[in-house]
């Protein structure tokens, strides 16, 4: 009993035990229970889990809840809380690994049934030692579907599903392949010292793309062969009347075939074969071969199914728990490359019920599918949320509710792209043409109807659309009570963009003559406006989130309308009584400046500049909100200072009219209360931009013609506020090293959004980078990338979006040859099958007619059009191929097979990843065009040899790509769910305390908001991977180790799953993973991880990427803690040398590393290297810093003692030399312990976020003396105390880099 209660606790994080505990009341010993369940606290879930009252019943806590069952074991302990629903109790049970069997049953207490839908508080005279009794239920056909789904996942006989949605791999982690690389140390055969993880590290090899792919595994233990719905389902109707549901049959291991009747009491083996029909019981079996549940049916009649199941649970716990838990509410990743079709372990396997699970999880007539979303989601807004445990459930279901429809919608978006539904007006052109499946609304992201002619047609749409989807979700999350929107998802897909809709009650309806179908807004553009007051309230309250003002528009007769937000934006009075609010792409004003710059309503028009581009592709060009938001604090600051100023001055008048204040000093100190009354009070400040400035608008007075000036005088303003300040902001906050440099073209994006900068400004941002030298190559690099992969795009998409899907991957390989093609070589060979050529003979395959030169003038025709800039030469360098062809894949949802890429600038030894292998199948792939060192010869003879019998059987490839390696497309989904807010109020709430020395308080906040983030999101989200991280993060800096450690292992796993294999964000979780496994003392481990990050580093960005800098130091501190002092320094000297190329030699960045290497060089040995590179650095130090600095005067002393000791051990014997330096024993007493890397854009301050740093010096404290004495062997240093933490030195800005000493808190390397 025990035993399972501490099972049940440690299974908390997984997927049933979250159910389990998803209505905790979350004011009430959060930090008692997620410490017990979760692994954060060692101190808080320790003692009493619950309080009674006088008559023993339960007033919150968390306690260990005895269940009876029906069989063997008979009885179960589950840990619940009070607050928790039976529902989710019953969850819990369907999980727990003794209660498998039960699917069909309800709870009972004291004989009564328990309802499903109350909390367990609610239950009559429930308390502590209440026990509840699990009652078996009778089956419905339903019930029994899904006890069949249900089964089928226990026993592992769900075969390879193909899912039109989730791709080839999807949610798949590298985490336990990764893990599983830790071992200890070993020493080789030939002696010498022992190997680690960084031992063949190769900083110059290019990507290998086996970094992407999971390692072969066994395969899991076999229970059965087969179990599927039988032929003979469904019952006849004679049948059913005898209770009978569905016909199933299985095959055991020992190859006995069974068939089976699932009636509404159970399951027994009837007399059926696959000719005869007889669906009673079997006579043999008719007492043994009965049972409620499948599973035990089953354990019955097959003698080896009880062992081989229990060894396939045995075999699923090895891997992480969130590794195999499904996704239920995000869509989980689809890795833009794929193991080979044909590698070992993924053909594709025969399963009958493959082709059933339609049925089983939707019926016979996909009833259970059929849902009225737009009813759902408007009655989940209307939900009470006064009360902290209604905003939990309203917020849960909102987001369950979301990730239901984002599925559904994207599903249906797949059909209508590939033309598998009917439309609703066939006799329109294909871009007017509406669909509705699923009771989901599709329209196509195009201007079918002409509403968009004048700014830019199809493309102006196209943009509109994506807007509209982020205008949707801004007001979700403004969350205005009254003020409705309909579920919108924009899918991309085959080059199409498709816009799916809740259908809103009342929107097709054709009303009376003239009445307006649209309530409030334009309705038919802006020659007629409708207003309504019941609209004007909500539009006020939503303009105030938007910060835009309330203003006049007018129509083609040239009367006045007053409306609270953009004519654009619409209000539709639906005839259930709910007002929604429609086309939400215009709620932010215009980007005059770059419109007046770029634009022109003639396309035959040049725009006036020196270089006569052609007109920007549409005028669509809006302000981002998070720009609107700057630009309001900016007013607000400037109304501020001049309110401070005129109560200043007020007060200076009211001194000098009553002349010298009292002696008493009292009247001022009312006049100082009054001035400080009136500074806080910014009741006046009323600045709000003008949505519709700059669009057609005409005022009729002179008083509107002034007013209406300017509203655009400050719209101006806004863009001017953009180019002039917070661009330039952003270039010198990344030249000075003060933030985290983008890795890629995703967190570039994401950079530029988080400070309100649109992307088409991608060209000024490359162009201002370039300015500023080495600084700033890596953001020019992946700049260009991301301008040619949105380039590309556009190019493909044209090609696509006409095609019929079949012809998709050969136009897709042949226009990717076409890219990575010099623009000298001729056409490559387009594999088009002539089959289908004549088949779709009416088919436009204008890709087919495409050079490599063609396609390279279209990419810079784009780039220079949608982003203003000029590419050079050698837009694609040499050795980038593969980071350029992930973006690519990645912003058209392709899935290319890992092979053998034969980029023709690289040359033929210098191709990026190998064959996989196939049966054998030891890796999938390894880097060619790598060091001797990384590979080994053997390795490479076998390429060679395998290349070699390639040519031999004529399979050498002509082109680069084929269409064989479009291995699948995935759909692109831009969905409108909100954020919760009560989780990240609980998450600053925890955070502000800390940071207040309120450590207690903060950490309950903070596992409160941990519990909330996993209530509302579920465990396997996104955001809850981004929550993952930042509590990791803070509870390092808090020195919970190996809590951080723990909730850094889930963020790894769940990121992989949500975000990407490769994402940045990825690749800082594992960083972080590594830094605090260190800390914990697994440093063998931690450089597993590193390691992996790095060569995820290399396939998005390539080698040498500026942050980098802060990882190799990281690794260099992490084998000297491990002892491995030459290979130490040898990744100390690769620091110093990307730090040398990128910031020079005599900058403060290189002369922190030269001081660290010459520790390095003492400790392998190296005195008189010692010595060169610390008089280098305090050179350096002195130049730059002066010689009041405390870093140069430190590293004064440590030169002189080094120089000393040089002179010392000269003077003694090669052999005493050796045996005192053989007694080393330390970690460098310089600030090189390992720094967190920050995300792009984020600064060390806030990496480190929580954390106090102490004053002083950037060095340790202690004296040099005391160290070199250790350093000649008078000391251990395991018995040393661990440096204190460093922090920035407070005259120089900048020093909290995690690229600077000081910038964050020492781990010392014997943490």
């Amino acid at each position: 009993m025990g035993e399972q209660q501490n099972d049940d606790a440690n299974n908390v994080p997984i997927d049933s035990a979250d159910k389990s505990q998803e209505n905790l009341d979350v004011e009430n010993d959060k930090a008692d229970h997620d410490g017990a369940t979760n692994g954060i606290s060692s101190e808080s879930g320790a003692s009493g889990l619950v309080e009674t009252n006088g008559d023993g019943e339960i007033k919150e806590g968390i306690f260990a809840l005895t269940v009876k069952l029906p069989h063997a074991p008979y009885h179960v302990q589950i840990m619940v809380s009070t607050q928790e629903q039976v529902q989710d109790l019953r969850q819990s049970i369907v999980e727990s690994p003794d209660t498998f069997q039960y699917t069909c049953f309800h709870l009972e207490h004291r004989g009564k049934r328990v309802n499903d839908f109350i909390e367990l508080s609610d239950v009559k005279d429930f308390s502590s030692k209440s026990e509840l009794t699990l009652v078996e239920d009778p089956y419905t056909e339903k019930d029994a579907r899904l006890h069949l789904i249900k089964v089928r996942d226990l026993v592992g006989t769900v075969g390879d599903r193909t899912d039109v949605l989730f791709g080839v791999e999807a949610g798949i982690t590298l985490y336990d392949s990764i893990s599983s690389k830790q071992s200890t140390a070993v020493v080789p055969p030939g002696g010498g010292e022992k190997s680690h993880a960084m031992s063949d590290y190769d900083f110059e090899a290019p990507a290998s793309l086996d970094t992407l792919l999971p390692m072969m595994t066994e395969k899991p233990p076999r229970t059965l062969k087969s179990i599927s719905v039988s032929a003979w389902n469904p019952p006849p109707y004679h049948f059913r009347q005898k209770g009978h549901l569905l016909y199933l049959q299985f095959t055991t291991q020992e190859g006995e075939q069974f068939q089976v009747t699932s009636t509404v009491s159970g399951f027994f083996v009837n007399r059926c074969t696959n000719s005869r029909f007889d669906p009673g019981p079997k006579s043999a079996l008719a007492k043994d071969g009965y049972s409620h549940s499948l599973l035990t049916l089953i354990s019955s009649v097959s003698p080896s199914f009880s062992a081989s199941f229990a060894q396939l649970q045995s075999f699923n716990n090895r891997r992480d728990p969130l590794a195999t838990v499904q996704l239920t509410n995000a869509i989980p990743t689809s890795p833009w490359l794929v193991a080979p079709y044909d590698a070992s372990g993924s053909g594709h396997q025969a399963d009958m019920t493959r082709s059933q699970e339609s049925y089983l999880i939707a019926g016979m007539d996909n009833s259970d599918t059929l849902r009225d979303w737009n009813e759902e989601f408007q009655s989940t807004r209307e939900l009470p949320r006064d009360t902290v445990q209604e905003r939990v459930f309203r917020e849960r279901l909102t987001s369950r509710l979301f990730a239901d429809y984002n599925d559904a919608a994207a599903r249906g978006a797949i059909l209508v792209a590939r033309g598998e539904v009917p439309p609703l007006n066939p006799t329109e052109d294909g871009n007017a043409q509406i669909f509705v499946y699923n009771n989901i609304f599709f329209s196509f992201g195009a201007d079918g109807v002409d509403t968009f002619t004048a700014v830019g047609g199809d493309e102006a749409a196209r943009v509109a659309v994506g807007k509209d989807v982020l205008g949707v979700r801004a007001v979700n999350q403004a969350d205005i009570p009254g003020l409705f929107t309909p579920a919108t998802v924009v899918v991309d897909y085959l080059g199409k963009r498709l816009v799916g809709q809740s259908i809103v009650p009342g929107i097709f309806k054709q009303r009376d003559a003239g009445e307006n179908q649209i309530d409030y807004g334009g309705v038919e553009g802006k020659d007629v406006v409708a207003t309504n007051d019941r609209f004007a309230p909500l539009f006020k309250q939503l303009s105030q989130e938007m910060r835009v003002k309330a203003h006049p528009v007018w129509d083609k007769a040239g009367a006045r309308h007053d409306l609270e937000g953009s004519v654009e934006t619409k209000g539709l009075l639906g005839t259930d009584g709910r007002r929604y609010v429609l086309d939400l792409y215009r709620i932010t004003p215009l980007d005059v400046s770059w419109i007046e710059t770029y634009w022109r309503d003639d396309p035959a028009e040049a725009v006036e500049s020196p270089d006569h581009r052609p007109r920007y592709p549409h005028r669509m060009a809006v302000l981002r909100p998070e720009l609107v938001e700057a630009f309001w604090k900016l007013k607000l600051r400037e109304h501020m200072s001049a309110e401070l100023g005129k109560v200043t001055e007020a007060r200076i008048s009211d001194n000098e009219a009553s002349g010298v204040e009292g002696e008493d000093g009292k009247d001022d100190s009312k006049k100082d209360g009054d001035a400080e009354q009136r500074r806080i009070d910014v009741s006046q400040f009323n600045f709000c931009l003008n949505p519709d400035a700059f669009s057609g608008q005409e005022p009729q007075s002179l008083g509107e013609k002034e007013e209406w000036a300017k509203d655009e005088a400050d719209v101006r303003a806004a863009g001017v506020f953009l180019t002039d300040t917070v661009i330039p902001d952003l270039i010198q906050a990344l030249n000075e090293g003060d933030v985290g440099l983008p890795m890629d073209g995703h967190s570039l994006s994401k950079l530029l959004h988080r400070r309100g900068i649109n992307v088409r400004y991608l060209g000024r941002i490359a162009s201002l980078s370039q300015e500023k030298g080495s600084r700033l190559t890596s953001i020019k690099e992946v700049a260009v990338r991301e301008m040619v992969s949105r380039a590309f795009k556009h190019v493909v998409n044209r090609q696509l979006r006409n095609l019929p899907a079949p012809l998709a991957a050969a136009c897709l390989s042949h226009v990717l040859n076409c890219l990575f093609e010099p623009p000298s070589r001729e056409r490559p060979v387009v594999e088009v099958d002539e089959c289908l050529r004549a088949l779709y003979s009416e088919s436009d395959l204008e890709f087919s007619s495409m050079t490599p030169e063609e396609m390279h003038k279209n990419i810079r025709e784009e780039v220079a059009v949608r982003f203003r800039f000029d590419l050079d030469q050698d837009w694609i360098p040499v050795g980038k191929e593969v980071q350029l062809l992930r973006e690519i894949a990645l912003k058209l949802g392709l899935q290319l097979q890992a092979r053998t890429y034969k980029f023709h600038g690289t040359g033929d030894a210098d191709v990026n990843a190998t064959e996989v292998q196939g049966a054998n199948g030891t890796d999938h792939a390894t880097t060619n065009g790598g060091s001797p060192q990384a590979h080994g010869g053997k390795k490479k003879k076998k390429g060679a040899a395998a290349q070699a019998k390639a040519v031999s059987d004529g399979q050498v490839k002509q082109t680069i790509f084929e269409a064989e390696d479009i291995v699948n497309f995935v759909p692109l989904v831009k969905e409108a769910s909100p954020k919760s807010v009560l989780a990240d109020e609980a998450l600053e709430a925890g955070r502000l305390s800390i940071a207040q020395n309120q450590r207690e308080l903060g950490q309950d906040l903070l596992l409160e908001s941990l519990s909330l983030h996993e209530q509302i999101y579920g465990i396997l989200h996104p955001e809850v991977a981004r929550f993952y991280s930042q509590l990791a993060m803070i509870y390092f800096h808090l020195d919970e180790k190996n809590a951080a450690v723990e909730l850094a292992r889930k963020a790894v796993v769940v990121s992989e799953r949500t975000i990407g294999l490769d994402s940045a964000e990825t690749i800082l979780c594992y960083l972080n993973l590594a830094l605090f496994e260190h800390a914990s003392s697994n440093t063998a481990g931690a450089l597993v991880y590193i390691r992996h990050a790095l060569e995820l580093w290399k396939v998005i960005y390539g080698t040498k990427h500026p942050d980098s800098i802060t990882t190799i130091n990281n690794a260099a501190v992490m084998l000297q803690a491990l002892k491995h002092y030459h290979d130490s320094r040898v990744w100390f000297e690769a620091s110093l040398s990307l730090s040398e190329s990128i910031f020079g030699r005599q900058s403060s960045h290189t002369a922190t590393l030269l001081f660290q290497l010459a520790q390095a060089l003492a400790l392998d040995n190296e005195s008189k290297g010692a010595v060169n590179c610390m008089r280098e650095a305090y050179n350096v130090f002195l130049g730059q810093l002066g010689a009041d600095d405390k870093n140069t005067q430190e590293a004064g002393n440590w030169l002189e003692q080094l120089t000393q000791n040089a002179v010392s051990i000269a003077k003694h014997t090669k052999d005493l030399q050796a045996r005192r330096l053989r007694r080393i024993n330390l970690t460098p007493r310089i600030n090189v312990g390992t720094k967190p890397q920050p995300q792009a854009g984020e600064s060390a301050a806030e990496v480190a976020g929580t954390t106090k740093q102490s004053k002083g010096s950037a060095f340790d404290s202690r004296s040099v003396d005391e160290l070199m004495r250790f350093i000649e062997g008078g000391g251990d240093a395991s018995s040393r105390k661990a440096p204190a933490p460093a922090s920035a030195s407070k005259g120089h800005p900048g020093r909290n880099n995690p690229k600077r000493r000081g910038g964050a808190k020492v781990v010392g390397a014997h943490a």
